[in-house]
């Protein structure tokens, strides 16, 4: 049996194509995607889609459009074998890992692709990309699951986490780089998975279980040379907030001064969510290894040991979502729900 895959379309780059009128890049009908790609008709994979209206640029991604994805995946979840998601690149690391949080207990994949140029114009990296996502969400293994039953960005010949990933370069068309975690696969004459890297459901008859509250009273503060007091205390301490990212230097380290030390114990009286994350793409937070990390773990600091920011951000938004106890969200915090953060 044909494996059935639904592509969502919500916007970007890669749904773009030249106007012959006016030369201009207006999104295409992914109805006719088998017109636009014909390669996808050796696969022999049963193709539907499904457009965002109106389509969102990626700068205006907002919490609520990733309900909406959720939602489109949950009421079509008994229907396809797997979900192609075409997503603008600014901010896919974002909505990959909010998503990952969101579905739980996914037994099918989830797989974000993208281009950095319209997919009908030369050189397009989109064609490649779209294939290859659908060609990963289709694949089932000897025993018929999914091959990759996670949310996953594919782009040029990598699979990574949705929830490891981080856009890299603006201009290059490998614009995803995912450093605390290997690829899930890599496509070359073949695809490639590394089946021991990929997580698999504790049961795989499991329902799809989505969490669509969001709770989105978190700041995120990059710790940087110069900061004031002002700034620092209106961002920690602002009653508005549920929860503050901190992203420090190096494993986990930022200013020893007391007034930073005080105002961060004065959140924590608060009972503010702290999260300690790594300003560096690579490498993990650490707070016993310097005094000053040590000093931000005695504020009440939590480390967020090597997860991304967007993994933090989406992370936070969905266990504040479901409980207003910043102690139970504390306790999960520093838990590896699926695959953000190296056991």
């Amino acid at each position: 049996m044909n494996a059935s895959i639904l592509i969502i379309y919500t916007g970007g780059t890669i749904g773009m194509k030249e106007d012959p009128t006016d030369g201009t890049l207006k999104p295409f009908d992914f109805s006719q995607i088998l017109a636009e790609v014909p390669e996808l008709n050796k696969f022999g994979v049963k193709l539907d889609a499904y457009t965002f209206s109106p389509l969102i640029d990626s700068s205006d991604v907002e919490p609520g459009m990733w309900v909406n994805l959720a939602e489109t995946i949950r009421d079509r979840y008994e229907d396809y074998d797997g979900f192609v998601i075409l997503h603008g690149t600014d901010t896919m690391a974002y909505s990959a890992s909010t998503l990952s949080f969101m579905l739980e207990g996914l037994t099918k994949p989830v797989i974000f692709t993208g281009s950095q140029l319209p997919i009908g114009v030369p050189r397009t990296d989109g064609k490649e990309n779209f294939i290859s996502a659908v060609e990963i969400a289709a694949a089932k293994d000897e025993k018929g699951h999914a091959r990759v039953p996670e949310v996953a960005i594919y782009f040029d010949s990598k699979l990574l986490r949705g929830n490891r990933s981080t856009k890299y370069s603006a201009e290059a068309f490998n614009a995803f780089a995912s450093p605390n975690c290997p690829p899930l696969a890599r496509a070359g004459i073949s695809i490639q998975y590394d089946t021991e890297l990929i997580r698999k459901p504790i049961y795989w008859d499991a329902q799809l279980r989505v969490q669509t509250h969001l709770d989105t009273r978190v700041a995120i503060l990059k710790v940087h040379p110069g900061m004031t007091e002002q700034v620092m205390r209106s961002v920690v301490c602002d009653k508005l907030t549920r929860a503050v990212i901190l992203e420090t230097y190096g494993s986990g380290n930022a200013l020893s001064k007391p007034w930073f030390l005080d105002i961060l114990k004065e959140g924590d009286a608060m009972g503010k969510v702290l999260l300690n994350v790594t300003q560096c793409k690579s490498g993990t937070v650490n707070m016993d290894l310097y005094a000053t990390g040590a000093s931000l773990k005695h504020a009440g600091v939590l480390s967020g040991a090597d997860i991304t920011t967007e993994a933090a951000l989406g992370k936070l938004f969905c266990l504040l979502g479901r409980s207003e106890d910043n102690r139970w969200v504390k306790t999960m915090l520093e838990k590896d729900l699926c695959g953000e953060i190296s056991k």
